[in-house]
């Protein structure tokens, strides 16, 4: 095929995916090798199998969300979301990186203005529960004491990711994975507009979470971001206690090794 046959394949194959997940799209108009009623056909059966696919990945990556709003309006904004922002690549268990802020977005949801950081939760959870396996290099931290610290970094495990709400997260993802939790913890908390910061983490396999105060979800954060020992110490201020982090961090699987910026 040359490249000019290749191009218009390539243009011709985008109207199509275009094409399918409008709205409107007519089966009749679509850039297809089939027409009349096998195009029909054709179109139907990927529409039905693209809101199966939807509902599948995203119900598996989102349960706390799906929970919140119920499995049928839930498998509603996944088919829509699909629409709006579909998979770019064939793993389908890589897909929903954007759902929580496209879910911030919808106006029927408004009622839940905690719904997006819980998704982001849940995203966040899913994410790492398909890390990379990795284990704490003990040996690194000899580097704590023969090296400047404005030339280490601190590198947190794969997958490790910290969530700052406004609205307490974490209660509201036990609530609805922990059967003997009390959802009268829920409503108050949500009422008052308790805010919580939380790292996700694994243990083993399973991703978990622990709520965490500002001070340690900022140093979370300028670490994850890149940020060497000695910024991260002068910018977390006096008060940041590092030998108590660093022993919680090592206890939580939170820690992968010290590293030294250029080597």
């Amino acid at each position: 095929m040359s490249s000019g046959a290749r191009e218009a394949e390539a243009k011709r194959q985008a109207a199509l995916v275009t094409g399918i997940l409008s709205r409107d799209a007519d089966a009749s108009t679509l850039p297809t090798r089939e027409s009349g009623a096998r195009a029909l056909r054709g179109l139907q059966a990927y529409r039905v199998n693209a809101h199966a696919s939807a509902e599948r990945a995203l119900g598996a990556a989102f349960p706390t969300v799906r929970q919140l709003i119920g499995e049928e309006d839930f498998d509603r904004f996944a088919q829509l979301h699909w629409r709006d922002e579909p998979p770019a690549r064939g793993d389908l268990a890589e897909w929903g990186a954007a759902f929580a802020a496209w879910l911030s977005s919808q106006q029927p949801l408004r009622e839940w203005p905690y719904l997006g950081d819980c998704a982001k939760l849940d995203w966040a959870m899913h994410r790492c529960e398909r890390a990379a396996d990795a284990d704490f290099d003990a040996s690194s931290a000899t580097r704590l004491g023969d090296t400047d610290p404005s030339r280490l970094a601190v590198v947190l495990m794969p997958g490790l990711a910290v969530i700052e709400s406004r609205w307490p997260i974490a209660i509201i993802h036990r609530a609805h994975h922990d059967a003997g939790f009390s959802f009268d913890e829920v409503r108050d908390a949500i009422a008052r507009e308790q805010a919580e910061s939380v790292i996700v983490s694994r243990r083993g396999w399973k991703a978990v979470h622990a709520t965490v105060d500002d001070a340690t979800a900022q140093w979370t954060r300028q670490l994850l971001e890149g940020c060497d020992l000695a910024t991260a110490l002068s910018q977390a201020g006096d008060g940041f206690d590092f030998t108590a982090w660093l022993t919680l961090a090592i206890s939580s699987n939170w820690l992968k090794e010290f590293r030294v910026l250029g080597d």
